[in-house]
């Protein structure tokens, strides 16, 4: 299908275009920026009038809940909630139940993703059989099957010889490593940041040290390996002092954070929100300082919704023992919008948080709107108001801290590989 996009503010982070100009899409392909290609012939146009025009947004963690945990989420549901959020490609965390550790599950996954035809789904595979943090998985296998990376999750991994060897195989097939850095002996039983909150509400903290242990034991073993690394969720001061000391220093490493973290801090806990209940956890005002400054000086590379969808009897007990997770497929836009507008960026630089470099880090030739590049799109509406509802949301996971927040910029198409998946008010 031929599709003429007019009249909208073009945003490309990658070929630093920030302007109003036509964009021309022919066979899933961006055709043409600007002027219209010689023959071309429209099937449809879309009137972005006072919309953005974006590549579509691409999220580094989104838990889609299959297999095995479906009364939490499906794959419908979530992939749903992807494309009304303008997101068109994610990653999908491992510990799925059982694991993505075997190249047949990771083919059926793909699979049922292709033929729902809406978001590109990246499955990442598991670094350990089972998360068992023991033996080794098939990785060659598993990457052939079409796994991108590969991680523990939350799993911990505490055997460093097999971390170590992890690392080792690796590198020596060019594959990344994704971990998110906590101490599981440190962790163990917390459930809140090891500050004044969880010292008020009694309840079982976390120490940043959790965290910066954790770190400096896989920034050395990448060192030594000179694997790819990608830090998940990065949450504290401490932990953006170390990447930066190691970008410095050379090492292939790169990281993210979760939005929840950009915005949120212990204090947001209130009088036990069970809702706030994340991994990790919410840290002090200081560390969510630290954070947003590390996504300005370009330390921390990406911003992801760390979607984890939760059921609701799960979600409604006492803090301590609610479980952890929120939905965010939907709020990632317009909370990067909130971000660089309380940052005063421009757009581009912070969309770029959202889809260049996201790209950048799975190995995508995506997140631009280069000719030729495929027309995965997000139009959006930067002036649109909207309440953070759990009734209004798509994702079968209702729960979120920012419930009842009033949030600015809302999706109104999204495009993937040159098709409308999204359209807002209509199903598609």
């Amino acid at each position: 299908m031929n599709i003429h996009i007019k009249n909208g503010r073009l945003i490309d982070p990658q070929n630093r275009i920030d302007a109003q100009q036509d964009l021309f899409i022919a066979a899933g392909k961006i055709a043409a920026v600007g002027s219209v290609p010689a023959g071309f012939v429209a099937d449809k146009v879309i009137d972005a009038s006072g919309l953005i025009v974006a590549p579509g947004l691409i999220d580094l963690a989104a838990r889609l809940r299959e297999p095995g945990y479906e009364y939490k989420a499906t794959l419908e549901s979530e992939i749903e909630a992807a494309v009304a959020g303008g997101v068109t490609s994610l990653a999908y965390p491992p510990d799925t139940d059982p694991p993505l550790d075997e190249p047949g599950l990771v083919e059926m996954l793909k699979h049922r993703a292709r033929n729902l035809n809406r978001a590109h789904v990246y499955p990442v595979g598991a670094l350990t059989t089972a998360l068992k943090g023991q033996e080794l998985t098939e990785m060659a296998e598993l990457s052939d099957a079409g796994c991108v990376a590969f991680s523990q999750a939350d799993a911990p991994l505490t055997d460093t010889r097999v971390l170590m060897r992890a690392m080792q195989y690796a590198a020596t097939f060019g594959f990344s490593v994704w971990l998110r850095p906590q101490d599981s002996f440190l962790a163990k039983d917390g459930v809140a940041h090891d500050g004044e909150v969880a010292t008020r509400c009694g309840l079982p903290a976390i120490p940043v040290s959790a965290e910066t242990i954790a770190l400096a034991t896989m920034l050395t073993l990448a060192r030594d390996t000179g694997v790819k690394l990608h830090v998940c969720r990065l949450s504290s001061a401490a932990g953006v002092e170390l990447i930066r000391a190691a970008k410095q220093q050379g090492l292939k490493v790169t990281c993210d954070v979760s939005m929840n973290h950009v915005h949120l801090s212990e204090m947001d806990i209130g009088f036990f929100d069970p809702n706030c209940r994340l991994i990790p956890p919410l840290r002090s005002l200081r560390d969510r300082a630290a954070l947003r400054a590390g996504l300005l000086d370009g330390t921390i590379d990406a911003i992801c919704s760390n979607h984890a969808p939760v059921d609701e009897d799960a979600k409604q007990l006492p803090f301590g023992e609610a479980e952890a997770g929120a939905t965010g497929l939907e709020l990632l836009l317009p909370l990067v919008l909130k971000w660089a507008q309380q940052e005063k960026i421009g757009l581009p630089d912070a969309l770029a948080k959202a889809t260049l470099q996201p790209a950048q880090v799975l190995g995508l030739d995506a997140g631009h709107l280069s000719v030729g590049a495929a027309a995965d799109l997000c139009v959006f509406d930067p002036e649109a108001y909207w309440k953070v509802e759990p009734g209004a949301l798509k994702s079968q996971g209702k729960n979120t801290p920012f419930n009842g927040l009033e949030v600015q910029g809302r999706v109104r198409y999204t495009l993937v590989d040159g098709q409308v998946v999204y359209q807002s008010g209509l199903t598609v």
